[in-house]
């Protein structure tokens, strides 16, 4: 049989009206002769509503118990959306995670799949032509809800679509994968295909059409993903191992903004290597994420910076002041930046890149405070305020 994974987002379910469009859409798929699996996101705003309900009855909420909250905002969509299809006369049913057996780690409000039942999903395939599963949700080895942490249903999707060795199509209120967010640069292109590790990059980097670790998983399982509008049905974009051969690579594929982000810098550390390990893997085990690593040895003392989120500060405040009690040096916190990244698989064979993008900075006084750089990206942290009207700088010079 032949089987499709279609995920749609939060926007593409938001109120009724849109459910039933969803659901002509997944009908008009079957009527073409394929299961399908769906993963449906909670309704708009739901669960950032959810959360807000949590905190307004705990200060700081029991994980377990907030993830309890959480997995309902998907359960209503999804048995909405089987309401919706069984209305059109296709044989659909809903899935939560326990149901479908969703295995994830134990780590409550970000946790990672682990395992997927595909023999029980199979078995539901059988005897119905559309399952709808809860997208951002998992069970533990302890058979609690779990949730997998912003962009959770994209991940949810690609797995599926990997255990069942089949393609994934992504539907949100945007119709593929661009240059830029046309919202920050409107003339913006479209492509029709893009490779994994672009777009892993600008996933990372923060671009909001794919979370990263969906891509991830579909390219370690060679998973083709295609993201297109549940609004209309303009062609969308190609997530792929590989280029098509009549396609010529692009030097600069993409450009993301990353807003947001703080300074973090800690003076006069001791020249001692585990010292800075010690302190990043206290930071890993907050499950802080912090990028633009920069370490500098001056003398007997060594100075290391990085960026990290301004909502994440406080987190990382009270680790420093526990870890630097310990090992001395001091620390400060600077700005409020913005995180400029270009990325290209093209870069790998094309040489001035990266002396292209730090003369426009410069002819536009612009002085990054960080710069990291990989094979195929290159990142500059700058002020906030001079970061849009950079980013229509760059896509002017690169052509996007």
């Amino acid at each position: 049989m032949a089987v499709v994974v279609q995920k749609y987002g939060g926007s593409s379910v938001a109120d009724p009206v849109r459910i039933k469009n969803v659901a002509r859409r997944i009908a008009r798929k079957v009527r073409g002769g394929f299961k399908v699996v769906s993963v449906v996101s909670a309704m708009g705003k739901t669960t950032d509503q959810l959360i807000s309900l949590a905190k307004s009855v705990s200060e700081n909420p029991d994980e377990r118990e907030l993830d309890m909250v959480l997995v309902t905002g998907e359960q209503v969509s999804c048995a909405l959306v089987a309401m919706a299809l069984r209305d059109l006369g296709i044989n659909a049913i809903s899935l939560n995670a326990f149901q479908a057996k969703i295995l994830t780690t134990g780590n409550h409000t970000n946790a990672r799949i682990v395992d997927i039942n595909s023999k029980r999903l199979k078995e539901y395939l059988r005897s119905y032509d559309v399952v709808v599963i809860t997208g951002f949700q998992g069970i533990n080895e302890d058979e609690n809800f779990t949730t997998l942490g912003r962009g959770g249903s994209d991940t949810s999707a690609v797995a599926l679509a990997a255990t069942l060795k089949s393609d994934c199509e992504i539907y949100s209120d945007v119709a593929g994968v661009y240059t830029c967010d046309p919202k920050l640069y409107p003339k913006t292109r479209k492509w029709k295909y893009i490779t994994y590790d672009d777009m892993l990059e600008l996933a990372a980097m923060g671009a909001k059409v794919l979370h990263s670790r969906s891509v991830e998983i579909a390219k370690k399982y060679n998973v083709k993903i295609y993201c297109g509008s549940s609004f209309s049905d303009e062609e969308g974009t190609w997530v792929v191992d590989k280029l098509p051969e009549w396609l010529e690579e692009p030097v600069v594929t993409g450009i993301s903004l990353d807003e947001g982000q703080v300074k973090a810098s800690i003076m006069n550390l001791p020249n001692d290597a585990t010292v800075i390990s010690d302190i990043f893997k206290r930071v890993a085990e907050k499950g802080i994420n912090v990028d633009m690593i920069s370490l500098v040895k001056n003398g007997e003392a060594t100075h290391v910076s990085f960026t990290v989120v301004s909502d994440k500060i406080a987190g990382i405040k009270e680790l420093l002041d526990e870890t630097l009690s310990t090992y001395g040096g001091n620390y400060h916190f600077y700005g409020r930046f913005s995180k400029i990244t270009i990325v290209g698989t093209g870069m790998r064979s094309n040489y001035g890149v990266a002396s292209k993008f730090l003369e426009l900075l410069a002819s536009e006084g612009v002085e990054p405070e960080l710069i990291t750089t990989s094979e195929i990206k290159i990142s500059a942290l700058v002020p906030e305020e001079k970061a849009h009207a950079l980013v229509e700088k760059i896509c002017e010079e690169f052509q996007l």
